[in-house]
């Protein structure tokens, strides 16, 4: 089952890099040009491309981005053992 885990980790890690790491970059961005740097214009263009408004997807990226993360959450999580079964330790006398 691990396994399984762990390939479906790697498959949500690859399809979810980009759209999460495109998130960061233009979060980051449109915080400093707008509110260091006072540039509207280009902190617009950033907040459309952030949102995906620019190709009409700003109400379902929100989403995907979600269940993307999520999905990496429980995989990574059920890989770290912390949810197993461990077995009751014996007493062993001497």
């Amino acid at each position: 089952m691990l396994r399984a885990f762990r390939k479906y980790h790697r498959q949500i890690a690859i399809i979810a890099a980009l759209p999460l790491i495109l998130t960061v970059i233009t979060g980051v961005g449109y915080t400093i040009v707008d509110e260091w740097f006072e540039q509207g214009e280009l902190g617009e263009f950033l907040l459309g491309i952030h949102t995906f408004e620019i190709i009409h997807l700003e109400k379902i990226y929100p989403l995907l981005n979600g269940l993307g993360l999520i999905g990496l959450l429980v995989t990574g999580l059920s890989m770290t053992g912390l949810f197993k079964k461990r077995p009751k330790p014996t007493n062993i006398e001497d």
